[in-house]
C-alpha cells in the first residue's frame, strides 16, 4: 500500500516521522517542489520520498496536511480522487489570528470531501498537537489515542490498521458528519485531549 503526505509543515512532518519511524516508507510533496525537502529526506531517512504534489495524489492513501485556506490549491487539477482514501488531517483555523473559518454549519470534512470528488475520506491525525504526535506512543503504561471518523467503513478500517500498525489505540467516532465534528478544531470536544487506552 503506498502512503503519500501533500503537505510538509509542522503536521505533515510529524505524520512522516511517525510513519518511517514505524518502517513504513512515504512520499512527500509541498507547494515549493521535491527539492525543497531535502534536508528533512536527509533527516528521516531512505523511507521518506520528496515528491511533487501530482504524483502525492496518485498513492492509495493521502494524507492532507496543509493550513485549511490552502487545501484548495493543493489539491486544485487532480480530477477524479476515486477508490483512493484521502487522511484529513486539517482544522479549520490557521495561524495568526486562529479565527475560525465560516463553514456555513458544514463539518469540515464534509467541505474537504467536496474537494476531493470520489475519495474515501477519512477525519484522523487531527486533534493532537504535533509535539504530542510524534512522540513514543506508548503512554503510562498503555497506548495514546487517535479519532477517526469517516463514511466509508472499509477506509476506516484501513486507517484503523495503520493507527495500529503506529502504535496508538484507534478509536472509531462514526461519520464525517456526527464524529468529525467532534474532532475537529474549533468547536469539537476531542481536540488536544491528550487520552491514554488501557489494555
Amino acid at each position: 500500500m503506498k502512503i503519500s503526505i501533500i503537505g510538509a509543515g509542522q503536521i505533515g512532518s510529524a505524520i512522516a516521522r511517525i510513519l518511517t519511524r514505524a518502517g513504513i516508507p512515504v512520499a512527500i510533496s509541498n507547494s515549493r517542489g521535491p527539492a525543497s525537502l531535502a534536508a528533512l529526506a536527509d533527516e528521516l531517512g531512505p523511507l521518506l520520498t520528496p515528491v511533487t504534489t501530482a504524483e502525492a495524489a496518485q498513492a492509495q492513501v493521502v494524507f492532507i496536511a496543509v493550513p485549511w485556506s490552502k487545501i484548495p490549491a493543493a489539491v486544485e487539477g487532480m480530477g477524479s480522487w476515486s477508490g483512493r482514501i484521502v487522511i484529513d488531517t486539517s482544522n479549520p483555523i490557521e495561524a495568526p489570528l486562529f479565527r475560525p473559518f465560516d463553514l456555513g454549519g458544514k463539518a469540515s470534512s464534509t467541505v474537504v470531501q467536496e474537494l476531493v470528488p470520489g475519495a474515501k475520506l477519512v477525519k484522523a491525525f487531527n486533534h493532537l498537537q504535533p509535539g504530542l504526535l510524534t512522540r513514543a506512543p506508548g503512554a503510562e503504561g498503555g497506548r495514546r489515542v487517535l479519532f477517526i471518523a469517516g463514511d466509508n467503513p472499509a477506509a476506516k478500517l484501513t486507517v484503523m490498521a495503520l493507527v495500529e500498525q503506529l502504535g496508538f489505540a484507534g478509536i472509531d467516532l462514526g461519520t464525517l458528519d456526527g464524529g468529525g465534528r467532534l474532532a475537529q478544531f474549533p468547536g469539537g470536544s476531542l481536540p488536544t485531549l491528550n487520552l491514554v487506552k488501557f489494555g
